[in-house]
């Protein structure tokens, strides 16, 4: 039976993440995943997708505070509830077609963000008062699910046969191995073959009724270059600068998505918000194959 083997958030989008042993499961996700976000001054979003040194930057959940940390910078804390803001500017901003609304942390983080990557930033929390909308193809399921500054869903799951496979394929042209930070999921599972994902429909977790969870999984994750950074170096691989979407790209484009190379399923939550999701905990998973 597939196993929760790691849970992951990323509080602040594009940034590194925490691999946490127990994660509480919201509608929007899972507890403080992505709900900072780094824009320029205008409000567009920055990732690591130009900014790869954004993967330098760690972060911690204190008691009260996110703390966050850089090589060659002081530490800078934000409250962790929007509520310990001191009188924060809303700003509309967009996560790619989507709109979206944050609350700007203020002078202090904003030159702290100037400062490392190195161009004009700011950084927005969620503002709880929102929501934003996930793409209402996905959602017949989950009907009105919302997420926060996540490129589009709540939950991201991953089978780690599917690493495996991957590495497999790399080490087989010479390339290292990677390692499963470089596809920033928040579930990963053992247990599944080889992409399974892909065609899980449901994942349910708990027995007792009003305990139990179940996730919807519902669109292949279509990969952009960001996989290709290092998460520890916040650069890609001098001597594999293109992997692995080039290895990906033989076998992982989806007739589906219009040939993008695709890892990873997208979920909803379709129920079991306030839960706990634990490392160790077994997952039923339902199939489906289509029509």
């Amino acid at each position: 039976m597939p196993t929760i083997s790691e849970l992951f958030v990323y509080p602040i989008k594009s940034c590194a993440g925490i691999a946490l042993n127990e994660a509480r499961l919201l509608a929007t996700g899972l507890e403080y995943d992505r709900y900072w976000m780094v824009t320029d001054p205008s409000g567009a979003m920055l990732t690591q997708r130009a900014y790869p040194r954004m993967a330098l930057i760690r972060v911690e959940l204190g008691e009260h505070e996110l703390v966050i940390r850089a090589p060659g910078m002081s530490e800078l804390r934000t409250p962790l509830d929007a509520a310990g803001l001191s009188a924060p500017h809303k700003v509309q901003t967009v996560v790619w077609r989507d709109a979206a609304y944050g609350l700007d942390t203020g002078e202090e983080s904003a030159a702290w963000f100037s400062a490392f990557l190195g161009v004009p930033s700011r950084l927005l929390r969620f503002d709880p008062e929102r929501e934003r909308q996930v793409d209402p193809d996905y959602t017949a399921s989950v009907p009105g699910a919302t997420t926060y500054f996540a490129d589009g869903f709540p939950l991201l799951v991953i089978g780690q046969a599917s690493l495996d496979d991957l590495n497999v394929r790399l080490n087989s042209k010479g390339a290292p191995s990677i390692p499963i930070d470089r596809f920033r999921p928040n579930v990963v599972l053992t247990g599944l073959e080889a992409y399974e994902e892909d065609y899980v429909e449901s994942l349910s977790v708990g027995g007792a009724a009003e305990e139990a969870v179940e996730l919807k999984l519902v669109k292949p994750c279509a990969r952009c270059p960001m996989p290709t950074v290092d998460q520890a170096k916040g650069a890609p691989d001098p001597d594999w600068p293109n992997e692995p979407t080039d290895t990906m790209s033989v076998y992982r484009a989806n007739p589906q998505r219009d040939g993008a190379v695709t890892f990873g399923n997208n979920a909803l939550v379709a129920r079991g918000a306030g839960a706990w999701l634990r490392v160790g905990q077994t997952v039923n998973a339902e199939l489906g194959f289509g029509d």
